[in-house]
């Protein structure tokens, strides 16, 4: 991402985006790619696109009235797929409206793998037999067209099933009434005078693509038992534009293999020809990762017109900022899911969130638009968002497998993208800081408290704390009504957590490993909310992990969602709260806190897409306790995850309708602690109990707070100061810095743990 201007600016420096826009942004495009198929055509381009980002140290408002933002310039790939008979239409208008169409001439569509593959064999049947029947079979005028006319048909008047020939399930054979038994096996008497034919052009339609479909699945499933498979991918904008084929591939696959064999199909794979057309002329296959641009993607059959008169398909893909990979101390990435629900598979659930989104939206749009007082244009921005969002939920009403898995961490994304798209880069700006500065005012108070108690009731106080916090959350609609409207504060939310046992109660065994086993050597924990939740919550929490002799990285967002504390704004809060805490002051020098962004974007977490910076420090400090932080991302995502280390996820349930279906009641507490399970226990250091600490003869006064002259250094008793900071650095570790390094920029864990890396 390249930094256009550090200079204060406005929003009418950024282009509105019209609320759909094909060939976007086509005027700084930079490369081209085609993928010319018989049926369809792809093409490919990279352009450079601008979006401001708010800047969290100059919150305050600027000479104009304006908050302060820096524009960058970032990259997005655009792909636009339509019928090849199109194409020279579509190229002139390509080359007309480019700055420097000379530069596009004379190239050409190749795709190269570098993987070692095998063609192990398939079949002459597809899209283009599908379509080409069809046009001799029906009155279809195009692909799109024939496959609508099979989506009002009925196969069963032009197939002939079992039941047409057994009077209904021949079950010694184990099949059912249902089955086709021959394809068209009713045409065969059409042309007879007997009788009237029985079936329309819609019947056939559809007989037709359960034909070809049934025959891709059986052949698809002989191959995988040959060769001792037990997954087929599928790709082809035969399937990808149609949920029937798609159905009926499924079934085909599940009835042949007994089970054994599990369809994928890939949802953009009618662009794959022209990304990798694209990637392998500009050789960036591997310096980049990318995301989906849900604000500029079309749906699954969400054709969209254009000017010159035909129907099109697109996908817009953004360059993310940091680079990512899978979280290493995921137990298994190839089966990790985010997502707890699925909301497609769930239609009571679908229902409700899709609704709920609905509701919620006037009040994300009203914030927006208070985040941006004296812009001109912010009210006409903010209504073409909540066109653009509601159509897309009303669409996935009736399509929720449009944008393939809906769940509602894709929700909570698309709206998120939507803000970003309509240039509101981070509504809560103000509401973060000022709820950062007032909770900053009771950290001392806060640590106090913890500091009179001890053990078990110390344990419990610190989750209750961390559990208080994620109340304050301007996502819930519940919790933001009562935030708005009475004098909210800390001791208020601890008032709402209900007694024990928990929903989900893992406390007990949290504070017994707290108790008998070694301190953690590094712990990385995801944060939620800005405020009351990380300042008064996750940092006591933190400290006392700290205070047992492990080191910390909070990992927190990258790109703001709602009131989440972001990465910028964590290193702001730490620089404060270390002028409050002597703890968190010293750990910070040290470099046993930092703060590191996880690369999201959203209110939920994606373990499968974390930051690879984040990702070379997990490994190169030995994490092994992750604590995940909050609704959106310990229970809408990663409730179920499993990690090859110790792991708490902690969440207050502010939505009545889903703590009422888990079992509970508003506010109900997800407390889960899962243990790291080990095959030789008797080698397992965890299961041994912790030693008798040495007695602390030499503290200095930089090494104690609070009434109780807790000590808070690691050292193992009397001696030379440097020699027991040597002896305790080379026994523990450090973050890969200079121990006596005092700059602020020690908070920030990213640059100095990549550069070495």
């Amino acid at each position: 991402m390249a930094e256009t201007d550090d200079e204060q600016t406005h929003p009418q420096s950024i282009k509105l985006p019209a609320a759909v826009e094909v060939f976007a942004n086509l005027k700084n495009a930079k490369n081209f790619a085609i993928d010319i198929g018989i049926s369809l055509t792809k093409i490919a381009y990279y352009s450079t696109v601008s979006y401001r980002k708010a800047l969290y140290e100059n919150a305050g408002l600027g000479n104009s009235g304006e908050r302060a933002y820096k524009v960058l310039e970032g990259c997005r790939l655009h792909f636009v797929k339509f019928e090849t008979r199109h194409f020279e239409n579509c190229l002139d208008f390509v080359r007309a409206n480019l700055v420097h169409a000379e530069r596009f001439q004379g190239k050409s569509v190749k795709v190269e793998s570098e993987e070692q593959f095998e063609r192990i064999g398939g079949t002459a049947t597809g899209g283009g037999t599908f379509w080409g029947l069809g046009s001799l079979l029906t009155k279809a005028k195009g692909f799109d067209e024939l496959l609508q006319l099979a989506e009002r048909g009925d196969h069963r008047n032009v197939d002939m099933l079992v039941k047409d020939i057994y009077g209904g399930d021949y079950t010694s054979h184990g099949l059912p009434g249902d089955l086709i038994a021959s394809s068209f096996g009713k045409a065969m008497s059409c042309n007879n005078n007997s009788g009237s034919q029985n079936f329309s052009e819609a019947d056939i339609a559809r007989s037709l693509l359960f034909t070809i479909s049934n025959d891709i699945g059986q052949i698809a499933s002989l191959y995988a038992n040959k060769h001792n498979l037990n997954k087929v991918y599928f790709g082809g904008y035969f399937l990808r534009n149609h949920p029937l084929s798609m159905h009926t591939i499924s079934y085909s696959i599940k009835y042949w293999s007994h089970g054994k064999v599990k369809p994928l199909f890939l949802r953009h794979e009618g662009y794959l020809g022209a990304i990798g057309a694209f990637l392998y002329g500009t050789e960036q296959s591997d310096k980049y990762s990318w995301l989906e641009n849900y604000a500029g993607s079309s749906g699954f059959i969400d054709s969209i017109s254009t000017k010159l008169g035909i129907e099109v398909d697109q996908l817009e893909i953004d360059q993310a900022e940091n680079a990512v990979t899978f979280c290493p101390l995921l137990k298994d990435p190839s089966t990790y899911n985010p997502d707890t629900m699925d909301l497609v598979q769930d239609k009571e659930a679908r229902d409700y969130w899709l609704q709920c989104f609905e509701e919620s939206v006037d009040k994300f749009i009203a914030r927006a638009v208070m985040s941006q007082p004296q812009s001109p244009t912010a009210q006409d921005r903010a209504v073409k968002l909540k066109e653009k969002y509601i159509n897309r939920l009303h669409y996935l009403h009736v399509e929720p497998f449009a944008y393939g898995a809906l769940t509602v961490r894709t929700l909570l994304d698309t709206i998120e993208h939507c803000m970003k798209e309509f240039d509101f880069p981070d509504p809560y700006l103000h509401q973060k800081k000022n709820e950062n500065e007032q909770a900053l005012q009771h950290l001392q108070e806060r640590i106090t408290a913890i500091d009179q108690l001890e053990g078990s009731a110390k344990v419990e106080a610190l989750i209750m704390g961390v559990l208080s916090g994620n109340m304050f959350d301007w996502g819930a609609k519940e919790v933001a009504a009562i935030m708005e409207t009475t004098d909210f504060g800390f001791k208020e939310a601890q008032s709402k957590i209900p007694g024990r046992p928990w929903l989900v109660d893992c406390l007990d065994a949290w504070i017994e490993r707290l108790e008998k086993c070694p301190p953690h050597k590094c712990a990385a924990i995801f944060v939620d909310n800005s405020g009351v939740d990380i300042i008064l919550g996750i940092l006591p929490f933190a400290r006392d992990l700290l205070q047992r002799g492990t080191k910390v990285i909070l990992c927190a967002n990258s790109a703001p969602a709602l009131n989440d504390v972001t990465y910028p704004e964590l290193v702001v809060t730490l620089r404060n709260a270390a002028k409050i805490c002597n703890v968190i002051k010293k750990a910070i020098k040290e470099r046993r806190l930092i703060a590191m962004e996880t690369a999201q974007a959203g209110p939920c977490l994606d373990l499968s897409r974390l930051n690879l910076d984040l990702c070379l420090a997990m490994v190169r400090n030995s994490v092994d306790l992750m604590v995940i932080e909050g609704m959106g991302r310990s229970l809408h995502t990663n409730l179920h995850a499993k990690m090859k280390c110790e792991c708490l996820k902690l969440a207050v349930v502010k939505n009545r309708w889903l703590a009422r279906r888990l079992g509970g009641d508003m506010y109900a507490v997800i407390c889960k602690y899962e243990p790291l399970v080990r095959k030789d226990k008797s080698s397992d250091k965890y299961e041994s109990k912790l030693k008798n600490p040495q007695v602390k003869t030499t503290c200095d006064a930089a090494c104690k707070e609070g009434s109780k002259n807790v000590c808070i250094c690691t050292n193992d008793g009397g001696g030379n100061k440097t020699e027991l900071k040597k002896k305790r650095l080379a026994s523990k570790g450090s973050f890969d810095s200079d121990d006596n390094n005092d700059d602020d920029d020690d908070i920030e864990g990213g640059d100095s743990l990549s550069s070495s890396s």
